[in-house]
């Protein structure tokens, strides 16, 4: 069987490089294109793939002329929310958009996805399945485009499928900044246009039960954590940046993207807090696609502190994950694989305007003030880090979240793609 998996960015090569590997070890064969940033075929999961035997790496820019790409990218520019947030240049963006409509935008959308399904799936009529990331309203590869390539793939015969580039690090649902009522969130409709749509757990079902029929939606568990990847993954990894020292307790923290809401005054309170007790060491990650939004890594104030350091892009989560004693969490799913292999996470919920999955399955994770900040750390140093989680609770957040319903997630995501492509 042939599938074609478009990637965009970060996190879906992250959770959806399990899935293609698996794919690739199940006898099948693949074409992977990048049509995110081209720096990403460096990326050392793209580099891994690129290596498997019956896959096929290539970035857009790769497989069309200089023109047709420059096109195909001026286009999606036209229609990408991002850009038209932009002061002045936003407005003109929307009155070229005007002017160039859907209908002349249509014959480029076609000669791309028409050359990357014949490209793929050329003398194959059958046994085919093509797959896309959570593609949301706000992507930065406009949603236009991509009914297009589904429904020029349906034509000829080919289911498309949906599979995560995330989950839920969030137990409630008003956690952006401007959410003030409880109701069905537009952003996830784009997934009716796609024959199935895969969710690690029940709580990312719920973003899109309102938009689609049950039979659309499988929860099928995390690729991303699931323990069969987590051993492969730690081969694959690139040598790490960090050293480990002779502090007696190393904490990260990793940051939400920047259009979450945050409490920063009281985040840079509690890193001044940490940075005064002797020999602990504080790394603080910026959301990777937002970090430079965030008032956080700015701060001058922060960035004196001789104990603590801002993460750059170039260190990688499992990185800091592996470097680090304790993580403190204001709500991001990759904390979960610290979950799954017993390291503390202080879900930081008082920092932030949601309730945190951490916490809401493992309250013994949850930070509720100040406070408790303060004899965490100080309980770390005089105590050790042994016995912290309550085992049945993180047994449950395993069960509902990671391994739904047990851990042979990888050969679910490929039955349910083989089933797909007959």
């Amino acid at each position: 069987m042939k599938a074609l998996f478009f990637l965009r960015h970060y996190n879906d090569i992250d959770h959806i490089t399990p899935v293609i590997y698996k794919w690739i070890q199940s006898g099948h064969q693949c074409d992977v294109v990048l049509i995110g940033s081209a720096k990403f075929r460096r990326d050392f999961r793209v580099q891994f793939l690129s290596q498997l035997k019956g896959v096929r790496v290539a970035h857009m820019r790769e497989l069309f002329s200089w023109l047709d790409y420059l096109k195909w990218r001026l286009q999606m520019l036209l229609l990408t929310r991002n850009v038209r947030r932009i002061k002045i240049i936003g407005n003109i963006v929307a009155a070229l958009a005007e002017h160039f409509d859907e209908k002349k935008r249509e014959p480029l959308w076609r000669h791309t996805a028409g050359f990357l399904l014949e490209r793929c799936f050329a003398g194959n009529n059958s046994q085919g399945v093509v797959a896309f990331d959570w593609i949301e309203r706000n992507s930065v590869i406009c949603v236009e485009w991509v009914e297009v390539v589904v429904a020029m793939a349906k034509d000829r015969g080919f289911n498309v499928v949906s599979l995560p580039h995330g989950d839920s690090p969030h137990a409630s649902q008003l956690i952006r900044r401007g959410e003030r009522r409880v109701v069905p969130d537009a952003l996830f409709s784009t997934a009716a246009i796609f024959d199935k749509l895969v969710v690690p757990n029940e709580l990312c079902a719920i973003r899109f039960r309102p938009f689609l029929p049950e039979s659309k939606i499988a929860v099928l568990g995390s690729p991303r954590y699931c323990e069969e990847w987590l051993s492969i993954l730690s081969g694959l990894m690139p040598p790490s940046p960090l050293v480990r020292s002779n502090s007696r307790l190393k904490i990260v923290m990793f940051l939400r993207k920047a259009n979450f809401t945050t409490f920063w005054e009281e985040v840079g309170e509690v890193v001044q807090m940490i940075a005064e007790f002797p020999d602990v060491e504080l790394i603080i990650k910026p959301h990777t696609r937002s970090g430079w939004k965030q008032s956080l890594t700015t701060d001058n104030t922060i960035r004196k502190l001789h104990s603590v350091r801002i993460a750059d892009d170039n260190t990688h989560s499992v990185h800091l994950m592996n470097w680090s004693d304790v993580i403190i969490d204001l709500a991001t799913s990759v904390v979960f694989e610290a979950v799954r292999v017993k390291k503390p996470v202080l879900a930081a919920d008082y920092l932030i305007a949601a309730r945190s999955t951490v916490a809401y399955y493992m309250p013994e994770t949850e930070l509720k003030c100040r406070d408790d900040v303060y004899e965490r750390i100080n309980g770390f140093l005089t105590q050790g880090l042994d016995s912290f989680y309550v085992e049945e609770n993180r047994q449950r957040f395993l069960k509902e979240i990671l391994d739904v319903p047990d851990g042979n997630v990888l050969s679910r995501f490929v039955a349910l793609l083989e089933k797909s492509a007959e």
